[in-house]
């Protein structure tokens, strides 16, 4: 049985997620009301005209509305697009606009754009700082008019998926498609092209679609350069071969029906791509039954056994505030830095860093247990042993609450090791 993560399924979206909106324009600079749009004592009681109440917006949509339309008509398009769906693909550099004016129409590809920078390498983004470009299922929760990077359509990253699996503490966050042609972890296009984007996104938010989703892709599955690629970087990684045939599945759904999957997301943080010709999800959500993960992948991510173990009932999903460190998470991370510094000596001679995820509960009495190793490194054990002796004289937390009541919560934290 799936478990899912979701309550509410917007069918335009493709993707099942929490209930847990944010409007699509900063919180900051507007206040919905039940007329209209306020800002600055002004009211504007169409998305557009409040987008025009900002110079960039409103210089955009001068330059871009008279050519859209005009590239819409020599496509047979209809002008403006009711729903857009926006997806990127990292190796390939590229990011994709397809439109549709009625939810049972197909999509039909309007244009592509060069993405002009990219950050990190292929695979999710998991923690604050690493650089990397997200991967997975997504939507614009924000319109950004006064973006550092001239304009900007900010993404909902962490989903509900990333906030499983990536860092529990710093997962990162402030996720743009942007313009200025530099990122450190965003999908850069040119000014000229963002001006293009905003527009199209803005009018379908005006026509009503107020999830635009936006998938990202390491690359284009079918294209055989690319896909090479992908295959020689995670031949010797089963748990980032698995993730990237997840994000596979929904790539061929559209590809073959022109229409966005239903995208569910189980208790262990995977994507399930309903309707797809499943390549990697298995009957159920237990990791120990995925078919990627073999014997020689599973003794190097769950190496060192926990000693420091309680058993516990089923844990909360959500709570409604979590576990608070001893000195809050500056504390934290000072004390994960000294414990990574102290076993650099364990590093294999080969690394000069490397990153171990690591899980445990902090109980409702506060004291953190079950501390596991649950991806590190091959033949690593040593390592790993003394990374959990360090990690077992964590201090007791402030426990998680659940209608105001201490309950235990999992944590899942990725650590950086540098060799000395």
């Amino acid at each position: 049985m799936i478990k899912f993560l979701s309550e509410i399924f917007f069918s335009q979206l493709g993707f099942i997620f929490r209930m847990s909106f944010l409007l699509s324009i900063p919180l900051s600079a507007v206040a919905q009301t039940g007329y209209g749009i306020s800002r600055g004592g002004s009211t504007y009681y169409s998305f557009i005209d409040y987008q025009r109440s900002f110079s960039r917006p409103q210089e955009a949509m001068a330059r871009k509305v008279d050519t859209l339309k005009r590239q819409f008509a020599a496509k047979k398009l209809t002008w403006p697009a009711n729903y857009i769906y926006i997806r990127s693909f990292k190796y390939d550099s590229q990011l994709e606009v397809w439109v549709k004016q009625r939810p049972a129409d197909s999509f039909r590809l309007f244009k592509s754009y060069p993405v002009c920078a990219l950050a990190g390498s292929l695979g999710p983004k998991r923690m604050q700082g690493d650089f990397q470009v997200p991967e997975g299922f997504y939507y614009i929760n924000e319109f950004n008019p006064t973006s550092n990077y001239y304009l900007s359509l900010g993404l909902n990253y962490p989903n509900a998926s990333d906030k499983v699996l990536s860092d529990s503490i710093k997962p990162g966050g402030e996720i743009y498609i942007h313009g200025s042609c530099v990122t450190v972890g965003c999908i850069p296009i040119t000014d000229q092209q963002i001006d293009e984007l905003y527009v199209l996104a803005a009018y379908a938010r005006e026509q009503g679609q107020h999830y635009i989703p936006v998938h990202i892709f390491p690359c284009r599955y079918d294209v055989p350069k690319s896909a090479a690629y992908l295959d020689d970087l995670t031949k010797d990684d089963p748990v980032l071969k698995d993730f990237t045939n997840q994000l596979k599945d929904a790539y061929t759904y559209f590809e073959k029906n022109r229409r966005l999957p239903i995208v569910m997301i189980t208790d262990d943080g995977r994507y399930h791509i309903n309707g797809a010709t499943m390549t990697s999800a298995p009957k159920n959500s237990t990791p120990a039954v995925l078919p990627a993960l073999d014997q020689k992948a599973m003794a190097s991510s769950k190496i060192a056994p926990p000693r420091k173990v309680r058993q516990l009932a089923a844990l909360p999903e959500y709570v409604d505030q979590w576990p608070r460190y001893p000195g809050g998470t500056e504390a934290f991370t000072a004390f994960m830095d000294q414990v990574g510094s102290s076993v650099s000596g364990y590093l294999p001679n080969t690394l000069k860093r490397a990153f171990v995820q690591v899980e445990f509960v902090v109980d409702k009495d506060g004291v953190p247990v079950n501390f596991n190793v649950v991806r590190g490194l091959p033949g690593a054990e040593t390592l790993h042993q003394q990374l959990l002796e360090r990690l077992e004289t964590m201090p007791t937390w402030s426990p998680a609450l659940l209608n105001k009541k201490p309950v235990a919560k999992k944590m899942l934290q990725t650590l950086t090791i540098d060799a000395k």
